[in-house]
């Protein structure tokens, strides 16, 4: 880690450069240097997302997960579609909200799933370069047995498909690089890596 401290960063100019449904805020800063002293002053954009969580549903009894299917216009210039297969998340907007909260509440919106016994996967930075998204991972235990359909809030413009994978299916569409947003390739690494145990635990 590096012995940077947020002491070692000077701020100028800080405007909001957009306001629409996210913001985007403009800077003018510099930061100190690992050769000593400071850099030159930078202009940089920073785009305002703040913490967000993401759930993969899993059910340890059918062994299969739960992705949902959703337009998404950062995938418009996608060649096969930007219809994209992702987890279940949503954004922490409230003071008062807990990551897990978040995470049931966007389980039952977006997938009509109880979601019971649940395990944190990572914590991070989604793209620290330029947005300050503050990602929360999870696995969550529910039953996948009748799950599936379509959900979303119409308030909020949501037209969402819940699918229900089969373990096996699920990888090999991981293994074939259908899979191509980081946060369902990480938390469906996990899995991989962590089934047995999570299976074990679950269900004895």
């Amino acid at each position: 880690m590096a012995d940077f401290k947020r002491s070692d960063i000077e701020i100028d100019e800080d405007r909001a450069a957009w306001r629409g449904f996210f913001q985007v805020r403009a800077y003018r800063l510099r930061h100190r240097l690992y050769k000593g002293g400071w850099g030159r002053w930078l202009s940089r954009e920073l785009f305002m997302r703040g913490p967000a969580v993401g759930l993969l549903p899993y059910d340890p009894v059918t062994d299969c997960i739960l992705q949902v299917e959703q337009f998404r216009v950062g995938a418009m210039s996608r060649a096969a579609s930007p219809w994209l297969l992702e987890l279940v998340a949503g954004i922490i907007d409230k003071p008062d909200e807990n990551p897990e909260d978040v995470a049931r509440r966007e389980a039952l919106e977006e997938a009509g799933l109880d979601i019971t016994d649940m395990e944190s996967i990572a914590e991070y930075y989604s793209s620290p370069g330029g947005s300050d998204e503050y990602f929360y991972l999870f696995c969550g235990r529910t039953d996948l047995s009748n799950a599936g359909g379509f959900y979303g809030l119409a308030e909020e413009g949501e037209d969402i498909h819940a699918k229900v994978i089969p373990f096996a299916e699920a990888m090999a569409m991981l293994d074939a690089g259908q899979i191509d947003n980081a946060h369902s390739l990480i938390a469906l690494q996990w899995l991989r890596l962590n089934r047995e145990a999570l299976r074990q635990r679950w269900l004895a």
